[in-house]
């Protein structure tokens, strides 16, 4: 359907919603950003589904921080419980948290046996690099030119996609995106590889050393990409190889979302730390570093680091739900397969609608590029902004991503179920007719 609103002058928002917009232009600060041409006001949410203020339903094929979707009774039931019973910090000795740090190490390869907490991915990220170049004595870090890590003084320095008016780090060398729909599958690996061995030598005749590698698992901000398995492995190598630890980001692949408990297990690799965050706790505050006892012992024998609601009770009895229900209803295979399929219905538009370029995905974190089938397979940003405005009012939620803002990124809560899959193909396919036709 048409969109009336006008977002320049306001006309056709519904009147709350306006006076809404209005008092919060007024009060919040004004570095803030909301999703969307015409803002969803929303005022409740359940399973897959937001509720808006009007009353209306929009299916949520993109919010991975509610892991086993919103409003969770088992959550909800978990946090009241403990939170009429007690809530402090790790100063003090209590079971859940050795429960719950028992339990999330064990879904680790086994030299990863040591967790710490914290409320964020960015704090995760934050103690992640500090842990990095404490234990190795050097400073430098390598990212992608377009990852988002955080926004932490420490995480904003690696995360250029936060736009070009946010400094990098002195002590950052960027490494360009992975396209892995323009580059041969076999030259993927090589070409990374390359990019990071011209990092480390730029790190070193700087004077910084080379501290860690530290990237999304799944590549979210890059555009989503995920094939061919392995292509990570040599880099890890290369990092090692240069005095480094190799920190692999899963706040958004992690908690089974990719048909896999972690995003680097693609690879047939082990991090050195992982930063865990948003599906954590399912929307309660809780992050995590997981790591080897060797990356963190320097760190963790000279240095104290102390995190007053980093783990507490409240917190860990929300992420001992979400891994309870994962476990029980199956969510990790469940991902795998509902996400087979929405990628193959992906792939079958794709043989529909040129400007379709590349689909691809693992488990429930999929993407499609938008473009011309040109040579260069050049991207419009102004299309995939048109298909996900034009989506979102038709009731299905989505984003984009990737340096030219032209891939469709696809990533819902994980109890997404076929019959949603197939309503987001209905709709985009209906989207795509209406905003490609000549």
């Amino acid at each position: 359907m048409a969109n009336a609103y006008d977002p320049a002058t306001g006309a056709g928002l519904d009147p709350a919603t306006q006076r809404l917009l209005d008092r919060r232009d007024r009060v919040l600060g004004p570095s803030y950003r909301l999703f969307y041409r015409e803002p969803v006001a929303v005022q409740s949410a359940e399973g897959l589904w937001l509720r808006g203020m009007d009353g209306r339903a929009y299916l949520d094929a993109y919010n991975n921080v509610p892991a086993i979707g919103h409003s969770h009774p088992a959550v909800t039931a978990a946090v009241g419980a403990q939170i009429a019973t007690l809530n402090t910090h790790t100063r003090y000795l209590t079971d859940p948290v050795v429960d719950y740090a028992e339990r999330i190490v064990a879904k680790f390869p086994a030299p990863l046996e040591r967790v710490t907490f914290a409320c964020t991915g960015s704090e995760a990220v934050d103690l992640a690099i500090r842990t990095a170049q404490y234990g190795t004595g050097n400073r430098g870090l390598i990212v992608t030119e377009h990852a988002y890590h955080g926004t932490t003084h420490a995480a904003a320095q690696v995360s250029p996609s936060l736009g070009p008016n946010n400094p990098v780090g002195d002590h950052v060398a960027l490494i360009p995106s992975i396209d892995t729909a323009r580059a041969p599958a076999h030259e993927v690996a090589t070409r990374l590889l390359d990019s990071v061995s011209a990092a480390i030598a730029d790190l070193n005749e700087r004077g910084h050393g080379v501290a860690a590698v530290i990237l999304d698992s799944v590549f979210s901000s890059d555009g989503v990409q995920v094939e061919p398995a392995g292509f990570l492995a040599p880099v890890v190598q290369a990092v090692h190889d240069a005095g480094g630890l190799y920190i692999a980001d899963e706040v958004q692949p992690g908690f089974g979302r990719t048909g896999e408990w972690w995003g680097f297990q693609r690879h047939g690799i082990v991090p050195d730390l992982v930063v865990l965050g948003k599906p954590m706790g399912n929307g309660v505050p809780i992050s995590a570093v997981v790591g080897t006892v060797a990356a963190q012992e320097r760190f963790g024998s000279e240095v104290r680091y102390f995190n007053t609601f980093g783990g507490n009770p409240v917190s860990i009895a929300a992420a001992t739900a979400v891994l309870d229900v994962i476990e029980q209803d199956g969510l990790v295979e469940h991902a795998a397969r509902v996400g087979g399929e929405l990628l193959s219905g992906l792939q079958s538009l794709m043989g529909d609608y040129e400007r379709i370029t590349d689909v691809r995905g693992a488990g429930l974190f999929l993407a499609a590029d938008l473009g011309s089938r040109d040579a260069g397979l050049s991207p419009d940003p102004e299309l995939a902004a048109r298909v996900v405005n034009a989506l979102r009012d038709e009731g299905v939620l989505i984003s984009a991503s990737g340096p030219a803002a032209a891939t469709l990124k696809i990533r819902p809560p994980l109890p997404f179920t076929s019959n949603h899959a197939d309503l987001l193909l209905e709709k985009l396919e209906l989207v795509l007719r209406r905003e490609t036709r000549a």
